[in-house]
């Protein structure tokens, strides 16, 4: 698979990271991809007059087309992900979030950004840049979430101990969120406070009921489900009834 390839790239950049500055020359982040989610607050049908309303998400939360997310585990340990739409690399380190370009090989497949080299053979990748050499093994993969399965969101994220989910719904600015293992469900109204894009994509936003406070951060880095240890392209933080609750999610694309 291609995609392999791109993973470890990045994967090398991340583990590299807290020794020597990352890499430089990020990819470009193009904004914002479609996308949508099941138990989103608005339940409307997915037509060509329904057109998204709410806030556009980074590039770097989906997978652009690529049918699953890769998690690459690298030796000095590394944990990366990485996905293969048409044409590209996509890479997600615990620092951020690349992309690379396919490049000339005379066997198995690599990909280059800037300094930075991913070329695989099977399961097997080495990752190369100017701060060292990574040697990388594919682990477990997870299919790409679509409107297929969450027909109404734009963004889904999950996390556990207490098990919680929040959806983004794809039609108006609104979220849900259910916590504490379905107990409690809410359905609020939300703002952008902070967007960007690029390496360090993130997203900030906050309900708009004053009633209802919350928060939630979402980081284009690699994030890996703490239970199913499944791969995930965006670490979620919320911050809600004097909590603080963890997770993963993801942006949700068309079919």
């Amino acid at each position: 698979m291609r995609l392999i390839p791109l993973y470890a790239a990045m994967l090398m950049v991340a583990g590299c990271a807290s020794q020597a500055p990352a890499p430089s020359a990020p990819p470009d982040i193009q904004d914002l991809n479609h996308a949508s989610t099941e138990q989103a607050p608005v339940e409307q049908a997915d037509t060509a007059e329904a057109k998204p309303t709410s806030p556009l998400l980074p590039s770097a939360f989906f997978a652009d087309g690529a049918p699953a997310f890769v998690a690459w585990r690298c030796t000095p340990a590394q944990d990366l992900i990485a996905a293969s739409p048409e044409g590209e690399l996509r890479l997600w380190s615990r620092q951020g979030f690349y992309r690379l370009d396919p490049a000339v090989v005379a066997s198995g497949a690599r990909y280059v950004k800037g300094d930075l080299s991913f070329w695989n053979k099977g399961s097997e990748a080495v990752v190369e840049s100017a701060n060292g050499r990574l040697e990388c093994e594919q682990d477990v993969s997870r299919e790409t979430t679509t409107r297929e399965t969450r027909p109404n969101a734009i963004f889904f994220a999950k996390g556990n101990e207490p098990g919680w989910m929040m959806i983004l719904d794809r039609q108006t600015s609104h979220l849900r969120l259910i916590a504490d293992y379905g107990q409690q469900t809410l359905t609020l109204p939300y703002k952008i406070e902070r967007l960007a894009n690029g390496q360090e994509a993130t997203v900030q936003l906050r309900s708009t009921r004053d009633d209802q406070p919350l928060q939630a951060r979402l980081q284009a880095k690699a994030c890996f489900d703490s239970m199913s240890g499944m791969p995930y392209p965006v670490q979620v933080t919320l911050q809600w009834q004097e909590r603080t609750l963890r997770g993963c999610g993801q942006g949700i694309e068309g079919l």
